[in-house]
């Protein structure tokens, strides 16, 4: 068994990024223009790899194997897209010259250029010409060069570190395969569906560090944006953490016990046990909502009460819980499938 690599075993120089790859511009499809289809439409998003919709849209952007820079909205975050997919113009495109198909190689470059996203901020975008002169560190060889066989080999070991902890869930057993197209769907307030609780301001000065996440405003990392022991009557656990603020619309679901910004409103369901399957699938319907909310429209608690969300229904009107359960369990079965493969 081979030895761990270590980064610092290694002897490192800096590079320009466009010595590494060659920088590529990106296309906005406007939300009136898109179809929808399945390929995935990269946006500046610091969440989901970037993707922000899937479409039937195709552009001379249309490319695989490549890395996403954001240049615009959450700057400096790097995602690697080995699937074909189309990249608005609020992201400009990396392709290595090379080890360009080699996915250790694209994710170790990502990390390197990831690394300066605190450099941009308050509006200083990273344009095209400003990525092609950023520099970053990588490992070299005895001759001086990009030491690629390192690169790959290290990232291989944290690939295989991370998957030998992976534990496999079993299979969903799933008896009702319906498509959403086959359904039959219903317009219903928020107010109806869910029981909706404020957060509360905790205050860097009154938060202890701790083990518990503190979920804030944010569009990643689940929402959460500190870990405290610090706790308050916003304490909770199972249920959806919607940002009303910040990143407006955003949602997640917290299985854990979590305390909640005063950012944050916490939905539960009213009269339906909470699960996670059906909080999951609430969560997309909810991000649908999205756009509506832009531009300081704030997500207060009066606008979401009111707010009209489409849901799956029954015979008799009713919203669909069973149905909602059973295609989210499809979809985590797909994930679990992909993930074994890859293993």
């Amino acid at each position: 068994m081979m030895s761990p690599l270590k980064l610092s075993d290694r002897q490192w120089s800096s590079f320009t990024v466009e010595q590494v790859g060659d920088v590529l511009g990106g296309k906005d499809i406007f939300a009136h223009q898109r179809k929808e289809g399945d390929r995935p439409y990269i946006g500046s998003s610091a969440a989901n790899n970037g993707v922000i919709d899937f479409v039937d849209n195709d552009n001379n952007t249309k490319s695989s194997h490549i890395l996403s820079v954001n240049r615009n909205g959450s700057v400096g975050y790097v995602f690697y897209h080995p699937y074909e997919a189309v990249f608005s113009g609020d992201t400009r495109r990396l392709k290595l010259k090379q080890y360009a198909n080699n996915k250790y190689v694209n994710l170790f470059i990502a990390t390197c250029i990831e690394k300066q996203k605190e450099k941009f901020k308050f509006g200083y975008k990273l344009g095209a010409a400003r990525l092609k002169r950023q520099r970053i560190m990588l490992p070299i060889d005895e001759h001086g060069e990009i030491d690629w066989e390192f690169i790959i080999n290290f990232m291989k070991q944290k690939y295989q570190a991370v998957m030998s902890e992976y534990v496999s869930p079993p299979i969903n057993k799933v008896y009702d395969k319906r498509e959403l197209k086959e359904m039959h769907w219903g317009q219903f307030k928020m107010d109806d569906i869910f029981i909706i609780n404020s957060g509360v301001r905790l205050t860097k000065a009154d938060m202890k560090k701790g083990s518990i996440p503190f979920i804030g405003a944010t569009d990643n990392n689940n929402g959460i944006t500190q870990f405290t022991s610090t706790t308050n009557s916003s304490l909770d656990s199972n249920l959806l953490g919607v940002n009303y603020n910040g990143s407006v619309v955003e949602n997640f679901y917290h299985p854990y016990k979590a305390v909640f910004s005063d950012d944050v409103k916490r939905l539960k369901l009213k009269n339906y046990p909470n699960n996670k399957y059906v909080l999951l699938f609430m969560k997309v319907v909810i991000l649908q909502q999205k756009a509506k909310y832009a531009y300081g429209y704030k997500f207060n608690a009066t606008r979401m009460k009111e707010q009209i969300i489409l849901l799956p229904v029954k015979a008799d009107g009713t919203p669909d819980y069973e149905f909602m359960i059973q295609y989210m369990m499809r979809m985590e079965n797909e994930v679990i499938l992909r993930a074994r493969k890859e293993k």
